[in-house]
């Protein structure tokens, strides 16, 4: 173990990865499972590398029960070509695309399907500054849709789904970067699900794509070769060179969460962690103001204001004195903002809870 101290990492993305994952990593980099190479100087069609990258997809199959009528595929690009690569393929003129905007990166990918054809918003919560999730029956969309589009935890405004729309035959689609593998969910609910990898997966430079293998067959093909799903899926995500250093820290995080017990575990240590910090704030007597709507309250990302701006500048300078990373708002609202994603450890949050704590008695 390591004896160099560790800063109380809250930063949003890219985020804390395991302290056992790191290591692990670190006693491997230059010589990979006795090949006298780095994984990083590996042939992406070397045996060593064949085997990391599918023992990656394995473990994501198994931790989250991915059905056998789904593809689990390594891109690159992030949500953001996600945001693009969806309707590209599956948006066709004749069709309809909703979705439901719950914050900035919803309003995004909602922006990117207007270039590819008709979008509409099934739902909005930018009424309410984003402050909560959409009720079920509030969603409007049509049994002909293409899909229907949601953003599963949301950065910025700190808002989580509880649960998920039943869309029907009309495919689900959710944008699950910010809360992939914090709880258990039912794969069989979506159509696709992408999530970018460095919040809960691993480092930043791989997404995962999870998509039903028969809208795979149905995609558009007049679209570019690298920008097609089925492109990957045929060629198990090595059309191209893959991020292979990138996956191998995945599949590293995946061992990691199996060891932790799985996502059953992983889910009951992230309520314990979100509790002690939405705790004080609902302890506060208003000195802390949190931004989400308790039944919308994401457990990834704890958002709250203080009473002014120079109050919140001071809480953000002797909390970085004090060995907390990341705890500013996104640059776009402000205020404060605490990431609690499945490697920031309980230690951290209950330190940040009593720093909350002393910095409300000290400025009263």
């Amino acid at each position: 173990m390591s004896t160099n101290k560790r800063a109380y990492n809250f930063n949003a993305g890219p985020s804390a990865l395991p302290l056992e994952v790191l290591e692990r990593a670190q006693k491997e980099l230059v010589d990979f499972n006795g090949s006298g190479m780095s994984i990083m100087e590996m042939s992406h069609r070397s045996k060593d590398y064949d085997e990391v990258h599918n023992n990656a997809i394995n473990r994501l199959k198994k931790i989250l029960s991915v059905p056998d009528n789904y593809d689990v595929l390594f891109l690159q690009g992030g949500a953001s070509l996600q945001f693009a690569m969806v309707p590209m393929n599956f948006l066709t003129k004749d069709k309809t695309a909703s979705y439901v905007l719950t914050g900035s990166w919803s309003e995004k990918a909602h922006k990117e399907a207007k270039l590819f054809g008709n979008a509409v918003v099934a739902a909005s919560t930018k009424e309410n500054e984003y402050r909560n999730i959409p009720n079920l029956d509030e969603i409007q969309f049509n049994a002909d849709d293409a899909y229907v589009h949601i953003t599963s935890n949301n950065t910025i405004y700190g808002t989580e789904w509880k649960e998920f729309p039943n869309t029907g035959d009309v495919p689900l689609v959710a944008d699950m970067s910010s809360d992939i593998l914090s709880r258990p969910i039912d794969v069989n609910q979506f159509g696709i699900i992408y999530a970018g990898a460095q919040k809960n997966l691993g480092p930043s430079g791989v997404t995962v794509v999870i998509i039903r293998k028969d809208l795979i067959e149905k995609a558009n093909t007049d679209i570019p070769t690298m920008l097609k799903y089925k492109t990957h899926a045929v060629k198990n995500s090595l059309y191209n060179t893959p991020p292979t250093f990138g996956i191998y820290m995945l599949g590293e995080v995946l061992r990691w969460v199996e060891e932790q017990g799985g996502l059953e575990a992983i889910q009951q240590r992230n309520v314990e962690k979100a509790k002690y910090i939405y705790d004080v704030i609902d302890e506060s007597n208003g000195f802390y103001k949190g931004h989400a709507e308790p039944n919308s309250r994401s457990l990834m990302n704890i958002t709250f204001r203080l009473a002014d701006e120079e109050l919140e500048k001071q809480f953000l300078a002797e909390a970085k004195a004090a060995g907390f990373v990341g705890l500013n708002g996104h640059r776009s609202v402000g205020g404060c903002r605490a990431s609690t994603y499945n490697a920031v450890p309980v230690e951290a949050c209950i330190a940040l809870r009593d720093f909350m704590y002393d910095f409300q008695k000290k400025h009263q």
